[in-house]
């Protein structure tokens, strides 16, 4: 039989960690039909002479929620060779929701993912009101990835109680019945899990804590026996409660998965304040792994920040009084306006105020902040720092960031790395990242628009972890399996992830050295002109879904074969 697709002469690496190898792959009815010399001519072909071939890269942590409804393409996510992307995360979510609850939800989602509530209100269509109906909503536009996707505590916490939840009061049995028959209906209906932030700097459009924060443990049990009665789905978390530490909240949500029967997953990091707490918290999750189902510490391997800018969302002065007025400025009448003497006189002296959204406060620490440069540097050396710069030159390190925001016409960009840099380099994220326990995520794609760009983690893991680091590094294999096959095992994707025939025919085509990060950059394409910054990279010769081509040389082809995921899948032979 005809193949639809053939790629020849690549190099192999077929997610599984076993040595790569010279094949071809054959495409067949959106499968992998065959894996070795294939004598058949395919549709369509691709040289891969000298370049390597992976299975398409899994993102567990996005948050494309709403751009799914609005866009066809889940973007940046997409340029970096993911084909399959998860959202419903850290509790967050626009569905299940009553049309009275629409604001709440928007603000939630503004607070807490730096989604401004203008492109949410122009992008949303709302048609839909239960969890079932927002799955139909999302299926019903292709996209160039597959997306897949977990019913948040947030919106089912309003959907049940209304003003109650929403304000956090306790729930009643009546409640916690009905809360659990909403989460057993959505992942009977292709929820693939359910999820929930206890996270303190979580916070409303208003600054008010969001519906989940510090919710009982009864509530969480709840939910939990939902999964167990549906007998499918996982747990997500972010935690972050104030007096509680993480092996608290390891030891919580181990009661959950021994309860459920049920996988789980939460967000882990190095703290910048306390860099050797990791290990004890990955301590007490190989202890946790013994006696129940396995929980998976989610980490990013590279400092967790955000980007500051004067286009962007957060600089060291966007909480001072004087910056009100220049930010609502056209970008070149603020640049014109932030190099006056005056104006700069005053905003380095300026008392920076209160934030609503607490990921503002973070841009004046500037021991932790970076030029990100061109091409931009993850693993910064601790005396190139703000801080450490205006020291040698004698200056206030406020004075030098704003100098560094002015250069490249106004475009200037600094890293200001929030966790996993406690130690001024990657070297603690090298024994993270590889734990048996752990599993790459934490992209973000799809939120903090103005602030963040992390879902261009799958390029900087093959070019700086087993390219160019300096310290310890992966093999590609390592790499590989890393981006594509444990996370798709850790929710349940079992068809995708690795390369073998019977799978589904999501693959990357990589020059391999070629590839390289792109600076980031400031977009306004998002409805109603919104901003967001986004990463590009190169090297990616063709990404490809189902087996269409979606994009060759990181430019679209126009193909939209993503579909929505419903629930986990299994792996064909």
């Amino acid at each position: 039989m005809a193949c639809d697709l053939v790629i020849r002469g690549g190099t192999v690496v077929d997610g599984t960690g076993a040595p790569a190898f010279e094949a071809d792959v054959a495409v067949r009815d959106g499968r992998i039909a065959a894996i070795g010399r294939v004598a058949e001519r395919g549709t369509e072909e691709i040289d891969a002479r000298g370049m390597l071939v992976t299975p398409g890269f899994v993102d567990i942590h996005t948050h494309y929620d709403g751009q799914a409804v609005w866009s066809d393409r889940l973007a940046p996510s997409s340029l970096h060779g993911v084909t399959t992307a998860v959202g419903g995360n850290c509790g967050v979510g626009f569905a299940p929701c009553r049309p009275q609850d629409h604001e709440r939800l928007v603000s939630v989602m503004e607070g807490v993912e730096d989604i401004p509530e203008v492109v949410m209100t122009e992008g949303l269509t709302w048609d839909w009101e239960t969890y079932p109906e927002y799955l139909a909503a999302i299926e019903k536009r292709p996209h160039d990835i597959d997306f897949a996707s977990q019913i948040p505590h947030s919106a089912v916490r309003v959907y049940v109680m209304g003003e109650r939840g929403a304000n956090r009061e306790p729930a009643t049995e009546d409640d916690l019945k009905r809360m659990q028959a909403v989460v057993k209906e959505a992942v009977e209906a292709g929820a693939l899990g359910f999820t929930t932030s206890r996270l303190v700097i979580h916070k409303t459009g208003q600054g008010d804590p969001i519906p989940t924060y510090q919710a009982a443990e009864a509530e969480l049990e709840a939910m939990a026996l939902a999964l167990k009665e549906a007998g499918r789905g996982v747990l997500q978390a972010v935690f972050g409660t104030p007096g509680r530490t993480f092996e608290d909240e390891i030891d919580l949500l181990s009661r959950l998965t021994r309860l459920s029967g049920r996988p789980a997953s939460f967000s882990m990091a190095q703290s910048n304040e306390n860099p050797e707490a990791w290990r004890g918290a990955m301590q007490r999750l190989a202890e946790a792994n013994a006696k129940g189902p396995p929980i998976r510490a989610q980490v990013f391997p590279r400092p967790i920040g955000v980007v500051l800018g004067f286009d962007l969302s957060v600089n060291p002065f966007s909480l001072c009084p004087s910056w009100a007025e220049r930010a609502r400025l056209p970008f070149d009448r603020r640049i014109a306006a932030l190099r006056d003497p005056q104006v700069r006189a005053r905003l380095l002296v300026e008392e920076p105020g209160d934030a609503l959204i607490p990921l503002a406060r973070m841009g004046r620490r500037f021991e932790f902040i970076w030029p990100l440069g061109d091409p931009p540097d993850y693993e910064p050396a601790p005396e190139d720092s703000v801080a450490a710069q205006a020291r040698r030159r004698g200056i206030d390190p406020a004075e030098l960031a704003y100098d560094l925001l002015l250069e490249n016409d106004g475009k200037g960009l600094l890293l200001a790395a929030l966790a996993n840099y406690g130690s001024g380099s990657l070297d603690p994220i090298h024994a993270l990242i590889t734990d048996p326990n752990s599993v790459l995520g934490l992209g973000d794609g799809g939120a903090h628009y103005g602030m963040i760009c992390d879902s261009s983690y799958p390029t900087f893991v093959l070019q700086h972890w087993t390219r160019e680091r300096k310290g310890e590094r992966l093999s590609i294999e390592e790499a590989v399996k890393a981006l594509a096959a444990d996370p798709a095992k850790t929710v349940g994707l079992m068809d995708r992830g690795v390369l073998a025939t019977g799978r589904k025919a999501d693959l990357n085509v990589i020059d391999y050295d070629k590839l390289r990060l792109n600076t980031p950059k400031v977009l306004y394409d998002l409805p109603a002109g919104g901003r967001r910054v986004t990463q590009d990279a190169q090297g990616y010769e063709a990404l490809i879904v189902s087996g269409e081509i979606v994009s060759r040389e990181g430019r679209p082809t126009g193909a939209l074969p993503g579909r929505l995921v419903r629930g986990a899948q299994r792996a064909r032979a």
